[in-house]
């Protein structure tokens, strides 16, 4: 999945190796096209902003699965019921909005979970073992990072998820050839790293660094004072994180300064693997059929009306 300045496309191999797409333009409100310009709350905006948009193209993407897995006959008889559903606008609206929703609750419960976990398990391991609130929130910080490790480390060994992270790192691959101004070919694009400053995992790492020395900021006295700290100041982590990761790109290629984002770097080796030929193949497609329907967006100017029901009807490379 690559997104450009007006459009988010997925790429998927099909079973009979024919890549088709997934194309959802941008069309996000005024209000939050103003967010995304305040510093701290654009932060969030993004990251909720990209759950929901990316709960949809990973359902695209297993929904695509399903079906070269389904026999022909089966396959006719889904259709022909998913044509009836269609005819009803309003279900079929209701249905992307469903999506979105679960999206950002998935990720909204499984950041207060992951935030919390660690709370009550350091309490309940360290409570009396010494009064400082900071080195408690340090051990909490450990903590999460230990989980979160074991975490990405134990699904990195699941088939799935591997090749789910070989497509990361191919993704990551294909930006850094682009950057450096290669041709868009396999080879050339198989010599860069799977690593890229940018990522989401180096985002999950900002927070659990930030997370301590923020939480440290304000003291607590008991367990309760401490789980409501730590909800409380969850939206501000969360901006700051991405305040910090932009930076952290941005001095990237100045002397002393890139190493800033090597923790980030260093978790990616968990969550991207190497891609195979035919993975980078399908990346480059993606990034070519962004570029060219951006390109093509842009032409004929670029507006919510020029696009029917909000999806544009995917296209077959």
């Amino acid at each position: 999945m690559f997104g450009g300045k007006h459009i988010n496309v997925t790429a998927v191999r099909r079973k009979n190796q024919e890549i088709t797409f997934l194309e959802v333009p941008k069309s996000d409100k005024s209000w939050v096209i103003k967010l995304r310009r305040i510093p701290l709350l654009r932060g969030i905006v993004s990251i909720i902003d990209s759950s929901a948009k990316g709960s949809k193209h990973l359902n695209y993407s297993a929904e695509s699965y399903a079906e070269d897995e389904t026999e022909p006959e089966e396959l006719a008889k889904q259709k022909e019921k998913e044509k009836d559903k269609k005819k009803d606008e309003g279900w079929s609206l209701g249905m992307i909005f469903g999506v979105a929703v679960m999206g950002i609750l998935s990720f909204l419960f499984g950041k207060i979970i992951f935030t919390l976990v660690p709370v009550f398990v350091e309490d309940f391991l360290f409570k009396n073992a010494f009064d400082n609130y900071i080195l408690h929130n340090l051990v909490e910080g450990a903590i999460k990072l230990i989980l979160l490790l074991v975490y990405l480390w134990a699904i990195s060994q699941t088939p799935v998820v591997k090749r789910l992270f070989q497509y990361h790192g191919a993704e990551h691959k294909v930006i850094s050839a682009f950057e450096a101004g290669e041709e868009l070919t396999v080879q050339n694009v198989q010599k860069y790293s799977r690593l890229h400053y940018r990522c989401g995992s180096s985002f999950m790492m900002l927070t659990i660094i930030l997370g301590v020395i923020i939480y440290s900021v304000v003291p607590w006295d008991n367990l309760m004072e401490r789980v409501l700290q730590r909800i409380i100041l969850l939206p501000f982590v969360i901006g700051i994180s991405f305040e910090v990761l932009k930076g952290t790109n941005a001095v990237r290629d100045i002397p002393g300064l890139k190493y800033l984002g090597y923790p980030g770097l260093w978790l990616q080796l968990l969550t991207t693997k190497e891609p195979k030929d035919d993975m980078v193949e399908v990346s480059i497609a993606s990034f070519n059929r962004m570029r060219e329907l951006d390109a093509a967006i842009e032409a004929r100017g670029y507006s919510e009306a020029s696009v029917s029901g909000g999806i544009l009807d995917p296209a077959k490379g």
